[in-house]
């Protein structure tokens, strides 16, 4: 018998329901996916303000944050990429269990990942938001100046010009920034969770 069968999950004394009796609110994985320059990560951090604001518990998660350390081990390959995923998706789970509304920014560019950490969850528990802009959109904008390196090809496996990116098929909500603002697309995603049941209706 090797030490992994003797691994049991621990079940602690809180219930979902009571975690959501006591906060107003439940826990939800909100999977953020889209090119890097859509506007992910910026969506994300105004509706974390938003929702804190109005003491609904939040957090983001960002791509570049979580590279720093616990995945500072893995590189950009699509096998690296695929593990990238596949543990954010184990820590999100973690936090909806905790009754924090998870706000998740990844390129995250493969469908069958993005399947992988949404059958993690239980249904009702995580919802994929398109973060849709064009390539030439995100090169335009090129915040971080990676899509300029890529196209010199000092960045290996970068999205959208030598690694792939597959649009999502069914998102349960997508977001233009090409066509809208911050302000607009966080106000989407706050009225999505409201109209879900995630959260109750927000003052403002």
């Amino acid at each position: 018998m090797t030490m992994r069968e003797n691994i049991l999950w621990h079940t602690g004394e809180l219930t979902p329901a009571l975690r959501a009796r006591a906060y107003g609110h439940k826990g939800v994985t909100a999977w953020l996916t889209g090119l890097s320059g859509s506007g992910k990560s910026t969506i994300a951090a105004r509706v974390e303000r938003l929702l804190v604001e109005r003491r609904v518990v939040s957090y983001v998660l960002d791509g570049d944050n979580i590279r720093h350390g616990l995945n500072h081990d893995l590189d950009f390959s699509p096998e690296g990429r695929s593990e990238n995923v596949r543990r954010i998706g184990e820590v999100t789970k973690l936090f909806v269990d905790a009754g924090v509304v998870v706000l998740a920014a990844f390129v995250s560019p493969y469908r069958i990942d993005r399947a992988r950490v949404r059958a993690l969850h239980a249904p009702g528990d995580f919802f994929e938001v398109y973060v849709e802009a064009s390539l030439e959109g995100c090169k335009r904008r090129d915040p971080k100046g990676l899509y300029e390196k890529a196209q010199a090809g000092s960045i290996a496996d970068f999205t959208g010009i030598s690694s792939p990116y597959e649009t999502p098929e069914h998102p349960e909500l997508t977001l233009r920034t090409e066509l809208e603002d911050v302000d607009t697309c966080a106000h989407q995603l706050v009225q999505h969770l409201q109209r879900s049941g995630y959260v109750p209706v927000l003052s403002t």
